[in-house]
């Protein structure tokens, strides 16, 4: 696979995109910058060990398994680069060089350190597109950002992007003294399950008027089919401007160890490895993130992503059985479903769903997420798919109270 040899978008470069005192950062050097083997006296660790009570050895198979992390040096500080982590992803997301991979405490480190390179509190802009991830608001909120808002097309369902009216409002910015930095674009969305077109993502980079990032945050990435992935725009075609975000959460089934992804060039992975924490990433997530990327347990990946398609399919057609459900929003591309909650008259009921999310969750101890109150999602209950037993039990209850 070769990179394209033209950078692109021609008007795009990182001294308008970045910050001047980010540009200008000279990084904090940790300790495991420059050594990691020998006698270890330049970091003031504690030599003599970490102070874990010693676990037994749990047996599986009839075989001794050691479940606990006393093999680790968790007394002494982590990698800071955790290159062996970034080959596996290379082999996996088919991308060229560990350097075009950023690791963060989750893909929500990934987006605040995008908005701390990009955007100037109280001056720069971030637009979103709702309803989406709600982060890129907290974020912006926490950054001091005015937040732009090109709501998704949600006609039948559809949740995409309005390609003409975002780079109408981008070139429009980009006359203002308050630019726009950051476009944030989720694909699969959440709570919309839906995938953006790569024509759409296109259409978006190739604006000729915007200098900042265009960020696809794939969480979901997949349950849709990883040759969906705006990877390829970034490695096959070249756009300097993108930055793609991943998760281990999802998936890999890896939500607690909080491991996030960025991908994107070399030069912008540099400027977000320049200001992140030192040692952001602990020695435990890094042992649980090799495991997950192993030969065994990408094989066991795959076989739970069929799975969780198979019971994402049995539990749509499950769920479009019970009457007071009158439609399932968005496109099946994530982990989850949007069922819409209807009246006696088939139209959309607000007050109906949201009462049937509190009875699950408060008396049937089975909780979906209530997300009627976001634009395009009147009367929608966002439902995870679970096992097989889990999807039946869902339907079971919500039928029961709907009736």
């Amino acid at each position: 696979m070769v990179a394209a040899s033209a950078p692109k978008p021609p008007q795009f470069s990182l001294e308008k995109a970045i910050r001047k005192n980010i540009l200008a950062l000279a990084p904090y050097r940790c300790a495991r910058d420059d050594y990691s083997e020998g006698i270890l006296l330049d970091a003031n660790e504690n030599a003599l060990g970490h102070a874990l009570p010693k676990e037994s050895k749990q047996q599986q198979n009839g075989h001794a398994v050691d479940t606990s992390f006393d093999d680790l040096d968790l007394n002494r500080y982590p990698s800071p680069t955790h290159f062996d982590i970034k080959q596996r992803l290379c082999e996996l997301r088919n991308v060229p060089s560990p350097h075009n991979f950023f690791l963060g405490v989750g893909s929500d480190e990934c987006i605040d350190l995008l908005f701390r390179i990009t955007c100037i509190p109280g001056k720069d802009r971030v637009l979103v597109c709702p309803p989406t991830y709600g982060m890129y608001g907290v974020c912006a909120q926490v950054n001091d950002v005015e937040v732009v808002k090109v709501n998704l097309d949600v006609e039948g369902g559809a949740f995409r992007p309005k390609v003409d009216e975002i780079n109408r409002t981008l070139s429009e910015a980009a006359q203002s003294a308050n630019p726009i930095k950051l476009l944030f674009l989720c694909s699969p969305g959440n709570p919309t399950g839906t995938l953006i077109p790569l024509d759409d993502i296109r259409a978006i980079l190739s604006n000729p008027d915007y200098e900042g990032l265009v960020v696809v945050d794939e969480a979901y990435i997949d349950f849709a089919g990883a040759d969906k992935s705006a990877v390829r725009l970034l490695i096959e075609e070249g756009w300097s401007n993108l930055v793609i975000m991943q998760t281990l959460s999802k998936g890999f089934g890896l939500a607690a160890i909080r491991l996030g992804i960025a991908i994107s060039s070399p030069e912008i992975i540099q400027v977000l490895n320049n200001i992140k924490a030192p040692y952001n990433i602990s020695t435990p997530t890094a042992s649980l993130a090799l495991r997950a990327l192993s030969p065994t347990g990408l094989s066991l990946f795959r076989q739970n992503i069929q799975t969780l398609l198979d019971n994402r399919t049995y539990l749509r057609d499950e769920l479009l059985k019970l009457p007071a459900i009158i439609n399932i929003l968005g496109a099946p591309d994530a982990n989850f479903l949007m069922a819409q909650v209807g009246d006696k008259d088939g139209k959309p009921d607000n007050k109906r769903a949201h009462d049937a999310y509190l009875h699950l969750a408060e008396t049937d101890k089975v909780v979906v997420r209530f997300r009627g109150n976001e634009y395009g999602c009147e009367a929608c209950l966002r439902v995870t798919v679970g096992t097989k037993e889990e999807c039946d039990e869902v339907v079971k209850k919500l039928g029961e109270f709907l009736q």
